[in-house]
């Protein structure tokens, strides 16, 4: 049953794909653009479809350069705006997701992750990015990167994705794949009451820019928005808060580097979020996005053998959950690593935890392929033999 068009309120058996345009939707996203590319295609077809229905545009582009810059264009125009993405066109994004951070522009970028590296097996889902997207632009920076692991989150992650882009002014990754944006599970969307949504702080007018703090701000300083009266200067070289270029002070370069990182180091706390369920557990699972499905699985199969396995599941991958990690590996003698693909956060994550447990890696037995819970029980076998 629909209320509005918006919230499509009520129980649906869908695929990911279309959960997370629904979610973009009722979160408010009013402009998308994107090129299709396998398996994110889905998302981009439906926003074609929905957008128009809502009041919102989505623009096809030439390539995949054009749609983040469109965006980021429609962001400062005062949209909620998304792109969305597979593996290659993220590697093209790369510059432009550098000046997002830079601009300190909200901006949702979804990427329905597939087999690489280069064109690779565009129909088969892997979680090759992980890396890449917080990584892959040049320079230090902090972006925000989120790991749904079934359609239902794809929906739920999405609405959090448009808040804490909007909340934080800053690029935020939704990094499905291929296996969970064409999974097809029941999906539950709420009354439009029920779900949160945050907008954005904007700039009062000043006198002029120097009267206001446009950048720079550890707490975030509201937004200015093109066609609003206000004057502003956005500039991805290096600028002070009222985004004047400057680069020649030292004190300047130094707070245009860092504080964007310390803006969302500060709040790592309202960020970051995992679920823990290692009570009295042995070995600890450590998994996020797909894999996370076949970890509980396993994990089922070993408690009914009597065996003390527990799981450790990252919604946030970015910024990383260092802390929590760090309180799991101080409860347990194992870490098992679960990832699909060759590793990618498996030395971020023995860092944080090899001082207090053994830290172990287990990729899919077939890569490109969802891990087997059976395949995974046998290895927690291994480890305790």
């Amino acid at each position: 049953m629909q209320n509005n068009k918006r919230v499509l309120k009520g129980t649906h058996f869908e695929m990911g794909n279309w959960a997370c345009t629904e979610g973009a939707i009722a979160a408010g996203c009013n402009f998308a653009a994107g090129y299709p590319i396998t398996p994110a295609s889905e998302v981009a077809n439906r926003l074609a479809d929905r957008l128009p229905q809502v009041g919102g545009t989505f623009l096809q582009t030439e390539d995949e350069i054009s749609a983040i810059c469109s965006a980021i264009g429609a962001s400062w125009a005062g949209c909620k705006a998304m792109t969305v993405t597979s593996g290659p066109g993220i590697s093209l994004m790369q510059e432009n997701i550098g000046f997002g951070v830079s601009t300190e522009t909200p901006l949702v970028i979804v990427d329905v992750q597939r087999f690489g590296p280069s064109t690779g097996v565009p129909s088969v889902g892997l979680a090759g990015d992980i890396v890449q997207v917080a990584r892959g632009s040049h320079g230090d920076y902090q972006i925000i990167a989120l790991c749904p692991e079934s359609p239902q989150e794809m929906f739920d992650l999405t609405i959090r994705a448009f808040n804490l882009a909007e909340t934080y002014r800053v690029p935020v990754f939704l990094m499905a794949d291929g296996f969970i944006g064409h999974m097809r599970e029941q999906i539950v969307i709420p009354e439009a009451d029920q779900i949160e949504i945050k907008q954005r702080k904007i700039a009062e007018p000043a006198e002029s820019v120097l009267d206001r703090q446009d950048f720079l701000d550890v707490n975030v300083a509201p937004m200015p928005v093109f066609g609003r009266g206000l004057k502003a200067h956005v500039t991805s070289s290096c600028h002070d808060e009222h985004g004047m270029r400057n680069l020649s002070d030292p004190a300047v370069m130094h707070r245009y580097a860092i504080r964007p990182i310390e803006k969302i180091c500060t709040h790592r706390d309202d960020i970051i979020q995992v679920q823990a369920d290692c009570a009295d557990a042995q070995i600890a699972l450590v998994t996020y996005g797909t894999v996370s499905r076949s970890a509980r699985a396993a994990a089922r199969l070993a408690r009914k053998e009597g065996l003390k396995i527990g799981t450790l599941r990252l919604l946030t991958c970015w910024p990383f959950p260092d802390k929590e990690i760090r309180q799991v590996a101080e409860q347990v003698d194992d870490m098992l690593v679960l990832e699909n693909n060759m590793g990618q956060l498996y030395p971020y994550i023995k860092a944080e935890a090899a001082h207090a447990c053994h830290v172990s890696f287990l990729g899919p037995q077939t890569l490109g392929q969802i891990h087997d819970p059976e395949f995974i029980f046998s290895h927690i076998k291994e480890l305790i033999a």
